[in-house]
Formats: structure tokens, sequence, C-alpha cells
């Protein structure tokens, strides 16, 4: 007994020290990044460990080894970016827009201003409504207001309103149980991650499992040429390069799969809730299955994924019915011409 009470002084004081390890689940997702991170110098260390051919061709070739270590590098960058950015929460956008909002009516009350004249004093009494058509992207919609003119006419705001968070959800929104929030343009929730994947850093996501698989392919490669060289030098080498190498060729197809998923997403602007879960979701049940509602073409899906970087309260509204009707359309030959899917 006298042991169990010491050790729990001993956690609470540790805690104290550490306050981020006192929640469990903060805990085990700095568990995981620390067991990646170990991961990634395990795969390479053992390569530089046994292979001396390399540690010599580095010695001729520096760049070559360079290039490897710097893609090494960039890639756990790129991986406690990711981890640390936020997804874009519904909370923030809305709190944004009341702000934005609050700002705005201060600045369109009436105020009466004097101006000299020959009669003596001339009350010149400004509109707020005339002076803010001058300000450059004032905004005076209420977050209700603005979530309902994304749906469709005669939308309830209690169907929008989350249960748990209890505000409004706009389009591609979905309330994540790990994280205990709405997420904007909701895509999943990374385990590896700690964190979701949203529509403030998927764009980033991307970039970290792009490189992440040029590394895994990179690591391979050198892994086969080291097993060509020194295949029977050593056979407890060999086991653990071979051992090493299955592992990575799984997470390889794994990686390769991933990314050529989320390409996928990306050129016809969808996310993975939505491709998983399209007949749960109710805006989206009764749009046909090959018709994607927030797809703007492939170009230009692409260049707003990579190139435009959206405030937190530029959100996509659902497509009327003419909007659909185009979309469900089917392309002929003149459409390729005049570039519809672009």
């Amino acid at each position: 007994m006298t042991t169990h009470n010491s050790c729990g002084r001993v956690l609470d004081r540790f805690y104290q020290v550490f306050p981020c390890l006192s929640d469990p689940a903060r805990r085990s997702s700095l568990f995981l990044k620390a067991a990646l991170v170990m991961l990634h110098l395990v795969f390479v260390g053992i390569l530089f460990l046994f292979d001396k051919d390399l540690i010599e061709k580095t010695k001729r070739e520096p760049w070559n080894t360079g290039l490897y270590l710097l893609l090494f590098v960039a890639t756990l960058v790129q991986y406690f970016l990711t981890s640390g950015s936020s997804p874009g929460y519904v909370l923030d956008a809305m709190r944004y827009v009341n702000e934005t909002n609050t700002i705005f009516k201060k600045i369109s009350t009436p105020s009466k201003q004097p101006a000299s004249s020959k009669n003596g004093n001339l009350v010149i009494t400004v509109e707020g409504s005339q002076s803010a058509r001058n300000l450059p992207g004032s905004n005076a919609t209420s977050w209700t207001k603005l979530v309902l003119d994304m749906y469709a006419p005669g939308t309830s705001p209690r169907s929008l309103t989350c249960s748990y968070c209890n505000v409004e959800q706009p389009p591609r929104a979905k309330h994540c149980h790990d994280c205990d929030r709405c997420v904007l343009q909701f895509d999943h929730h990374c385990v590896w991650l700690g964190t979701c994947v949203g529509q403030g850093n998927h764009c980033r996501f991307w970039w970290y499992i792009c490189e992440e698989t040029a590394l895994c392919l990179w690591t391979g490669v050198l892994y086969i040429t080291y097993l060509k060289v020194n295949i029977s030098r050593a056979w407890w080498k060999d086991a653990i390069i071979i051992m090493l190498l299955v592992i990575l060729t799984i997470s390889l197809i794994f990686l390769l799969l991933l990314l050529l998923f989320h390409s996928y997403l990306i050129l016809t602007n969808q996310t993975t809730y939505e491709l998983v879960r399209r007949r749960r979701i109710p805006y989206l049940r009764g749009i046909p299955e090959r018709v994607y509602p927030f797809s703007k073409g492939l170009c230009r899906n692409l260049y707003n994924f990579c190139f435009v970087r959206r405030s937190i309260d530029e959100l996509e509204r659902l497509p009327n019915a003419l909007e659909l009707e185009e979309m469900s359309r089917p392309y002929i030959c003149l459409d390729f011409l005049t570039c519809r899917c672009c």
C-alpha cells in the first residue's frame, strides 16, 4: 500500500513537471510520434551501420547521400508541421465571423459629422450602410444566416446543429469524437498525426505522405543494393535487412495506395468521409454517385488545393438544382475541346 502511494506521488510530481503527459490522449499521441521517429532512425541507422560500401560511396559522391539525408530530415519536419497544424475548426470560423459582424455593426452605426457652411454648422449624417460599401471584405452576416445560405432554401437550423458542440455545421463539416470538435471539410482523424485532417491541413498531409513514399522507396532501393553485394557475408545481417525490407515493402504499398487515393480525392474535390459515408450524409443522398457536387474541374481543383490558401471563413456552399443538372450531364467530345472537365 505504501509503495502504491509513493508511486502515485511520483506520478503526480512527474505530471506537474510535464503537464502535457497528464492527458491520456495527448500521452498516447506523443508516444506514437516518438515511435514513428524511432522507426525512421532505426531503418536509416541500420543501413549506414551495416553498409560500409555506402559510407565509401558517400566519401566519393557526398551529394547523393546528402540528398537522401535531406529527404529524411524534410519528411520528419513535414510530419511535425502537419501534426501541429490546425485542420480548421467550426468554432474558430464561427468566432471569426461573429467578431467580424460585431466590428461591422460598430462601424455601421449612424454618425453625425459637423461641416462648416456660410449659415453656420450643417449636420451631415453618414449612414453606416453607405460607409460599409467602401470597406473591402466587410461582412455583416451572422454565422447562422451564413450557414443557412449554403444549404437549400427551407433548411431548418436544428437539422444542422451539432449535438455535441451546439453550433451550426456548414456543408462538409463533421464532429470528430477523438478531437471533440467540429472540423471544417473533415477528411479523417489520423492516429499517427494525433489530429484531424481537414480544410486547414489536407495539403500538408498530402505532401507528407508524398515525401514519406519517396523516402520509403529510396530506402528500399538502398536495402536491395546492399543485399546484392553482401548477400552471403553475414547471415544475421542479411536476416535483419530482409526483415526490414519486408516491412518497408508493406509500408510502401500502403503509402502508394494512400497517395493515389488522396490524389483522386483532390482532383475530384472530395473527402474520405464524403466518399465512404456518402449515403449517410443527408445533403449528398439525392445526388448521383458519379456527380461530385463540390468539384470545379480537375485543373481548378488542383490549383485551389495547392496554391490557394483559403481563409477560415471561406466555405463551400451546396450547388443548386441547375448546377447539379449541369454536373450530371454526360460528357461529349465537344466538352473535352472546351475543357469542361477542367
